[in-house]
């Protein structure tokens, strides 16, 4: 049976992994081991105060994140393909001089990157949003206020990254967070509450 104890070390040590994510060649190794521990954390803590919501819906925020990155990906591969195809690259495959490019094919490419960051910025808005929820209800239930704020913080964040200061905020909610997770208290385990059905 897992204990708070484990909660506090798997989230506290993922959530200073994914801070690690912004060092060179390492970091998105180590922000995927963090996400890890940061699921099996708030899984465990979902388990021992018997609310399967607080696990539920950080599963959600992580799923539609990575669809996020693969809508990401997706539209950068489509417009690298777009602009080889219409001469903007030099490669033995272009056919097109970019002098013979009309406006309505940069138009055209330019939309393509528009669109996918726009379907990013859409997935990781509502990521956040689930993503509040579980941590708010998981600091509401262990008394650990840092969760809501960090949560709030994020959430901002993600409504800003489309002007680039919202990683900022990420990366100060990301802090928060893992201060969150080892500010648990362990010593006395909040009582296990059964979880309410919703309709």
């Amino acid at each position: 049976m897992p204990s708070l104890n484990d909660v506090k070390t798997l989230g506290g040590v993922g959530s200073l992994l994914t801070l690690l994510g912004i060092v060179p060649t390492a970091g998105p190794i180590l922000a995927i081991i963090g996400l890890i521990f940061v699921l099996i954390a708030v899984k465990y803590a979902s388990d021992i105060l018997g609310d399967p919501r607080i696990f539920n819906n950080m599963l959600y925020a992580v799923i539609l994140g990575i669809v996020g990155l693969v809508v990401g990906v997706v539209a950068v591969v489509a417009a690298v393909l777009k602009a080889i195809g219409l001469g903007y690259m030099s490669t033995p495959f272009s056919v097109n001089s970019a002098s013979s490019v009309s406006v309505g094919d940069f138009a055209g490419l330019l939309g393509v990157i528009i669109l996918g960051l726009v379907a990013v910025w859409v997935c990781f808005l509502i990521s956040s949003i689930f993503l509040r929820r579980s941590y708010t209800e998981l600091g509401k239930r262990l008394k650990v206020g840092l969760f809501g704020t960090g949560a709030l913080l994020y959430l901002i964040g993600a409504a800003l990254t489309i002007i680039l200061v919202g990683l900022i905020l990420i990366f100060i909610a990301e802090i928060l967070l893992m201060v969150a997770f080892f500010s648990i208290n362990t010593e006395s385990p909040p009582p296990i509450q059964p979880a309410q059905q919703t309709m």
